[in-house]
């Protein structure tokens, strides 16, 4: 927790802000450059690729690093490749999640493009699979052309208003079993969804998530991968639109007096540090149900697939008004998280080949705003 000391310099330099206007401090940090991508005018373009690439670049993707890269080919193709920079080593090592966060944008791409009566056609890894990293080769050649026969999917609203709540839920609001069967009938595709609201299953998976989170934190090239990818203010966040944005009034303020920084929240003995375990308990521990993807092997196709389904669990229960969190830790596959990645399958039931691509809490929380993106340009390989 913070020291009186610390106390003391925050209600200092809180009288300073205030005299110099901290209304208006406070109004101004939002981060809105890096918010345009969720505006209106973000989808004003006269191909119908852009157009529906402008929703794609919205998905949910493994700490917000949008690896997608997008290469328009004459007059109906895209090239989708990952820009290799944008994987996470040490908590993805395989970048099974990365391509997961693919799929997702895939899926996005197609529902957008159907809403303006184009059909989607996607080939995976049309150059060849890649084996234990991705590389250059493309992950999906994009075919896209008009169809008049083709639904609107009424997911599609959704997408602008679809999030990663990560706040703590009201446990004293249980999910409606009907609500659970709609998020449950929302797949798609070879990946398959699970989902549990019983509350012993549900007190044992806060544990479990609890305690990968704690393997995570404590793991220090892990945790410092997270810390790496912060940005902290309205500044950071503008400047580098992906990553984990720490902003708000409080954190910019806290970050200005040195009391939040990235050396102290990758330091376990740190206050920051305290503070920000603290938090993820609480708001762990405030899980109200499970959902999960299920894949019957781990090839890429399979990833690409859960990530396509995901994307359609996330966009149901946000139609349905219900939070959603992906927890990923548990299913890391680098040494130390063995242990609860083994017991998170065997609790679940599945066994190898198969494998649980995806596991998210659910349940009712604040409402949040969006995520920082990069503006739809920034991922196209060329700009024709």
């Amino acid at each position: 927790m913070i020291t009186r000391r610390q106390l003391l310099k925050v209600g200092a330099a809180t009288m300073v802000v205030t005299s110099a206007g901290l209304g208006t401090f406070a109004a101004t940090r939002n981060p809105s450059q890096a918010l345009e991508p969720w505006s209106k005018e973000a989808h004003n373009f006269a191909d119908p690729r852009l157009r529906a690439l402008s929703y794609a670049i919205l998905s949910p993707n493994p700490h917000n690093r949008q690896p997608w890269q997008a290469e328009l080919v004459g007059e109906s193709e895209i090239i989708l490749t990952c820009d290799l920079a944008r994987r996470l080593p040490e908590t993805d090592p395989f970048d099974r999640q990365i391509t997961i966060g693919l799929g997702c944008f895939l899926e996005a791409f197609s529902i957008a493009a159907a809403e303006e009566g184009f059909l989607a056609s996607f080939e995976y890894f049309p150059n060849g699979r890649p084996a234990r990293r991705l590389d250059e080769r493309p992950v999906a050649k994009i075919t896209i052309r008009p169809d008049n026969t083709i639904a609107k999917d009424p997911l599609f609203a959704f997408i602008k208003t679809r999030r990663s709540n990560k706040e703590p839920y009201d446990t004293n609001r249980a999910i409606p079993i009907d609500v659970a069967d709609r998020i449950l009938a929302s797949g798609k595709s070879n990946a398959g969804v699970g989902i549990d609201i019983k509350p012993a299953f549900v007190e044992k998976f806060r544990d479990l998530t609890w305690r990968a989170h704690e393997v995570e934190s404590l793991t220090p090239r892990t945790m410092q991968e997270s810390i790496d990818l912060m940005r902290i203010g309205k500044a950071e966040i503008n400047a580098n639109p992906d990553g984990i944005d720490l902003g708000g009034f409080q954190l910019e303020l806290f970050s200005n007096l040195g009391l939040l920084d990235r050396e102290q929240m990758a330091d376990p003995a740190s206050a920051a540090f305290e503070q920000g375990m603290s938090m993820y308990h609480r708001l762990l521990h405030s899980a109200m149900g499970y959902v999960m993807i299920v894949t019957s092997d781990n090839s890429r196709v399979s990833q690409l697939d859960a990530g396509r389904t995901w994307m359609r669990v996330n966009l149901t229960a946000t139609q349905q008004g219900v939070a959603i969190h992906p927890l990923s830790q548990a299913l890391q596959e680098y040494r130390e998280m063995a242990v609860i990645y083994d017991e998170l399958h065997r609790e679940l039931h599945v066994d190898a080949p198969a494998r649980v691509q995806m596991f998210a809490r659910i349940g009712y929380g604040p409402e949040q705003g969006p995520s920082p993106r990069w503006n739809m340009e920034k991922c196209l390989v060329n700009k024709t």
